[in-house]
């Protein structure tokens, strides 16, 4: 069923596509965890849709990895492993520095002035000793806000697609292994590097300082 919009079609989302997006809030606010199994009617009671749409929504779900069905035990939110984690990280390398390399070339000057402008407030913020879990949380939205704009910056569906899956995937990971709580100067520090190489229109540069900071994530969230 469509309604019309200063004279567009906008389609209503599905049935389907309201339980993947209410799921997908829960599963990102801890509302179940990594490795948790969950019965359909859990599914229903979670995401307050009809138990037609869950099972609609199952196999999506399990294509794309968040989830998988364990004989005799039912639905097993996706586990944080350690294969999982390399998985991530590779998939996120991959694409990530090829948007960052067009996104050295397509870039306002102004969006990023506004990205330094921002990193460089929350910089400030941490060095006064204002560190609070306001500003941890803050710090954390610009992290994931930056990464985001490199691949949109693309204007390519399929990737963005692909991406999305991983960054649930990747928020999991993060909420499991590796918060950003307490490391918000040398996050924003390792962005820096990032931004102000996009700055001067050096995709190697961009390139090389993106790859080290991934390196770095990853790198705890397989120590750990």
């Amino acid at each position: 069923m469509a309604t019309r919009h200063d004279d567009q079609q906008v389609e209503e989302p599905t049935l389907r596509e309201k339980a993947y997006e209410s799921f997908t809030r829960h599963l990102l606010a801890r509302d179940v965890r990594p490795g948790q199994f969950v019965s359909q009617r859990r599914l229903v009671e979670l995401t307050g849709l009809p138990l037609g749409a869950i099972r609609e929504l199952i196999p999506r779900l399990e294509a794309e990895g968040l989830i998988k069905t364990v004989p005799q035990r039912g639905l097993q939110i996706a586990h944080i492993d350690l294969h999982l984690i390399r998985e991530a990280f590779q998939l996120r390398l991959f694409l990530e520095k090829e948007a960052v390399a067009l996104f050295v070339a397509s870039a306002s000057d102004e969006l990023v002035g506004r990205m330094i402008a921002k990193h460089r407030e929350l910089a400030a913020a941490v060095a006064a000793g204002n560190e609070t879990p306001e500003l941890e949380a803050e710090a954390q939205a610009v992290d994931w806000g930056m990464h985001d704009a490199f691949i949109d910056a693309l204007g390519n569906r399929i990737i963005s697609n692909v991406y999305r899956v991983n960054s649930i995937k990747m928020r999991l990971i993060n909420q499991e292994r590796f918060r950003i709580n307490g490391r918000v100067a040398s996050v924003m520090g390792e962005h820096m590097t990032v931004l102000e190489a996009i700055e001067r229109r050096s995709a190697e540069d961009a390139v090389a300082a993106l790859v080290k900071h991934i390196g770095h994530a990853r790198d705890r969230a397989l120590r750990i």
